[in-house]
């Protein structure tokens, strides 16, 4: 090793070689504060020689000229001394006391960094720890425990680095790693598990006809169509009789074709649903139920004008022309149809997926798209069924054969209170839920429909034929 010869006082001056145990330890920071020092005066003094500048250090000399010197200092290991930004850059050598027997001995164990790259820092050999004999287990010198996955670090404001709280990722974020200063987003089809320390996949919500209340619901549909379709036979081969001729058949036979779709679309509810699927459920629905009640209205005002042309010198037989019924059907029909083509042009029916409503489950559901659009079919359905309602109502107590009035004030009010019923319960719900109580209001009311107006006439036709050919007698007198 190099030999330096330095004054350290005034008359007393020595030359020594540093040895190994001068440069372990404490005095290992002084013997590198004066070697520091000599070498970065020995440079500036060779660079302002070799510039042609004279200084005068015993004079003129200032600390801040060796600033930019000291910053750029490195010694022979690769170690620097100074950092530009921060100022000195100091090592610690961690130390090891152990006291045996009124001495003192210290072993290195470890160093620390505080400019090393993180998780380097900090260098500790455990194996050369020797712990007091009354430790039973590692004591913690700790301001904070590390934060476990799941958690993310956040530093305490005016407290060491060491000292941080531990917040749990919250919902959809994760993290997999020990200490870690932040939380990820699990991408749009996953969620956070319970730990928050990884994604799993989500489950797809919808009305599936593999579950059992997805598949009672679509038996039911199936069957409910049935239904029409049998007593539209039944009439279809009894055509001449005065059951089915009473009232206008047609309008009879319009009114079953739209009960058989009114079932049959409860199927577009069912299933995962895509884009057309959520048109075509809103629109078949719109349109075939304001088909129906557009037939029982027809229906009830034909017993209205039936029973006025009864009284003495009633004239306007023109309006007991099945036309006039026919063309009611086909206005209160062809409203609700523009009512669907404005909402297919503005804004139509979407599919659409809510991630937030459930924890870990996706729903799969279709957007109304324009709810204005939805009220207003909703809205024009209930006006026709309280009008039907209203006049079947005050003209239920008629005579002989007009008492079909009675039958068609049941029907509406069993719609009516479905549909009153369904309002709140179809608010509350989300989900495959919400799309079961609206199947179940189609299915409910329907039925209604078919069993007060049909079902009558249906018992009549094929268990009590005596009863229609009463009828006859009774139409003829």
């Amino acid at each position: 090793m190099s030999l330096y010869h330095f004054s350290v006082l005034k008359n007393h001056s020595f030359t020594e070689k540093p040895s190994p145990s001068i440069c372990s330890g404490v005095t290992y920071a002084v013997y590198r504060t004066v070697y520091s020092f000599a070498a970065v005066m020995h440079k500036m003094l060779l660079s302002m020689q070799l510039s042609g500048y004279h200084l005068n250090v015993r004079e003129h000399f200032q600390p801040t000229l060796l600033s930019q010197y000291l910053k750029n200092l490195q010694m022979k290991s690769g170690e620097k001394l100074y950092s530009a930004n921060e100022g000195p850059i100091g090592q610690y050598d961690i130390m090891n006391w152990v006291t045996s027997r009124g001495t003192v001995t210290y072993t290195q164990i470890g160093s620390f960094f505080p400019f090393a790259p993180a998780k380097q820092q900090l260098i500790i050999n455990q194996s050369d720890i020797k712990w007091n004999h009354k430790f039973k287990q590692v004591p913690k010198s700790i301001c904070s425990e590390s934060c476990p996955p799941g958690y993310r670090k956040v530093q305490r404001k005016g407290q060491p680095v060491c000292c941080f709280d531990c917040i749990l990722c919250s919902e959809d974020e994760f993290s997999n790693e020990t200490d870690s200063t932040n939380c990820m987003k699990c991408p749009k089809d996953m969620w956070a598990n319970e730990m928050h320390d990884g994604c799993w996949n989500r489950t797809l919500e919808f009305l599936s006809y593999q579950e059992v209340l997805g598949g009672t619901l679509a038996s039911r549909s199936i069957l409910g169509s049935l239904l029409p379709l049998s007593i539209l036979f039944i009439f279809l081969k009894n055509a001449n009789t005065p059951v089915v001729k009473a009232n206008n058949r047609n309008l009879s036979y319009i009114l079953l074709v739209s009960l058989f779709f009114c079932f049959l679309c409860i199927l577009m509810f069912i299933g995962r649903p895509i884009t057309i699927t959520c048109i075509l459920r809103q629109f078949i629905f719109g349109i075939s139920f304001v088909l129906c009640i557009s037939c029982v209205l027809g229906k009830t005002m034909m017993v209205v004008i039936a029973f006025n042309l009864t009284k003495p010198k009633s004239s306007g037989r023109m309006w007991l022309n099945s036309r006039v019924t026919n063309t009611l059907v086909l206005v209160c029909t062809a409203i609700q149809v523009i009512i669907c083509a404005g909402w297919l042009a503005h804004s139509p029916p979407f599919e659409y997926t809510d991630n937030k409503s459930k924890m870990g489950i996706i729903i799969v559901e279709c957007n109304k798209g324009s709810s204005v659009a939805y009220s207003c079919t909703m809205g024009y359905m209930g006006f026709l069924a309280t009008l039907c309602f209203v006049v079947a109502y005050l003209v239920r107590k008629l005579p002989g054969s007009f008492n079909e009035a009675k039958l068609i004030t049941f029907s509406m009010l069993i719609f009516g209170a479905v549909w009153i019923s369904f309002i709140p319960a179809y608010l509350s719900t989300t989900g495959k839920y919400m799309m079961a109580v609206e199947v179940f209001a189609i299915l409910s009311s329907s039925s209604g429909v078919v069993s007060c107006i049909f079902l009558p006439k249906v018992y009549i036709i094929i268990l009590s034929p005596e009863m229609n050919k009463i009828e006859i007698k009774s139409a003829n007198k």
